[in-house]
C-alpha cells in the first residue's frame, strides 16, 4: 500500500505522514528533505540555488547531510522551494523517491507530488492544507522553541512566498490529485489530524 500525503510548508502533512508509517507499520519519507538537502549542498557549494547547473550539481549531496538540523530551518526550507523549480533537479530525484514509493509492501511519503508525480497510483492520497496565519503561527512556535530568533510576521511571508513558488511552478506544481482527500488542519490539533487521517486509510483500505 503506498499513501502519498502532500499539502504546502508546516500545514502538518509531516507529522500525519510519520504517523501514519507508525501506525500501519510502513517506511516513511520525508520528500522534502532531499530538497532541502539540495539547497542546503549548493550554499555550502558557494552556488546559486537559481542557477540550474549548480541545483543540479548538488544533488549528489552525501548521504550524511539528510542527518544535519540545518535542513530544518527556515532557511534551507526556502533554499528547497527555490531548487524544486529546475526540472533537471526534480528528474534528478525522482528515481530515488520513486524506487522508495515502490518497495515491497508499500510506504508513506509526504511531499508536494507524490499523488500527481511520484506515486500517482498510490491506493491513498492526501492534500493536507491550512491557512497561511494557522501555519505561520505553528512554525513560530517550534523555531521559538528551538532557541531561534524570529518573527511571525516573517514566517508569514516566507510561507506565502513559496506556496506562490510551488503552486505556479511549471514542472510538478503543489496540487490536489484528482482522487486525493483534502483535510484542513487549520482548526484542529495534532492527534485530531491524526486520527482522521487513520480513519481516510482506514477506509480506502476496505473499499
Amino acid at each position: 500500500m503506498i499513501v502519498a500525503v502532500d499539502g504546502p510548508t508546516a500545514s502538518g502533512k509531516g507529522t500525519i505522514a510519520r504517523a501514519l508509517a507508525v501506525h500501519f507499520g510502513l517506511p516513511h519519507l520525508d520528500t522534502g528533505l532531499l530538497y532541502r538537502a539540495v539547497g542546503r549542498q549548493v550554499m555550502l557549494d558557494r552556488g546559486d540555488p537559481d542557477n540550474e547547473a549548480d541545483a543540479l550539481a548538488a544533488c549528489q549531496f552525501p548521504d550524511a547531510l539528510l542527518a544535519d538540523p540545518e535542513l530544518r530551518t527556515e532557511v534551507s526550507g526556502g533554499l528547497a522551494s527555490r531548487v524544486s523549480i529546475h526540472p533537471r533537479v526534480r528528474q534528478a530525484l525522482y528515481e530515488r523517491q520513486r524506487k522508495f514509493a515502490t518497495q515491497p509492501g508499500g510506504a508513506v511519503l509526504d511531499g508536494r507530488d507524490i499523488g500527481t508525480v511520484i506515486a500517482p497510483e498510490a491506493e491513498v492520497k492526501l492534500f493536507v492544507v491550512a491557512s497561511v496565519e494557522k501555519r505561520a503561527e505553528r512554525r513560530y512556535a517550534e523555531l521559538i522553541q528551538a532557541g531561534r530568533d524570529v518573527s511571525l510576521e516573517a514566517i508569514a511571508a516566507d510561507l506565502a512566498a513559496r506556496d506562490e513558488r510551488d503552486t505556479n511552478r511549471k514542472d510538478a506544481p503543489l496540487v490536489a490529485a484528482v482522487d486525493a482527500i483534502t483535510l484542513d488542519t487549520s482548526e484542529i490539533g495534532r492527534d485530531e489530524a491524526v486520527a482522521q487521517a487513520i480513519a481516510i486509510v482506514e477506509r480506502r483500505m476496505r473499499s
